[in-house]
């Protein structure tokens, strides 16, 4: 078991006073400990069961999902205009390269090739 660290200790140090100091206040009032651990027992059972009864009837949220839409985007890191242009103009030329490449190859060289085999007498 590793090592408990100087806050470790501390805390659990508090607990068992505050436990005993808790224990003190029950015998000055004349409840015995058993009887003290008894209704802590019974509070804890209660509180599981309300926690219990919540969780099978979740709350209608309806418009969470909106809220939590507006709260994303406000974290969005939003390009400026002049890159949204940029980019554009990026898309644009790339399509007008590949438009001509694909036209290109479709009309002076795939073509060709097909009339010649079909002149052949290849059937394709």
């Amino acid at each position: 078991m590793a090592k408990k660290s100087k806050t470790q200790r501390a805390k659990a140090s508090a607990n068992r006073q505050a436990k005993k100091a808790q224990a003190a206040a029950l015998e000055a009032q004349g409840i015995s400990a058993e009887e003290a651990a008894k209704k802590t027992e019974a509070e804890k059972q209660q509180s599981k069961k309300a926690a219990q009864k919540k969780a099978e009837k979740p709350k209608k949220k309806r418009f969470k999902f909106l809220r939590e839409v507006k709260a994303e985007l406000k974290r969005v890191t939003w390009p400026t205009r002049v890159e949204v242009l940029r980019w554009t103009g990026v898309v644009v030329a790339a399509l007008v390269f590949f438009g001509v490449f694909v036209a290109v190859l479709d009309n002076l060289i795939v073509t060709p090739l097909i009339v010649a085999l079909s002149g052949l007498g290849v059937g394709i």
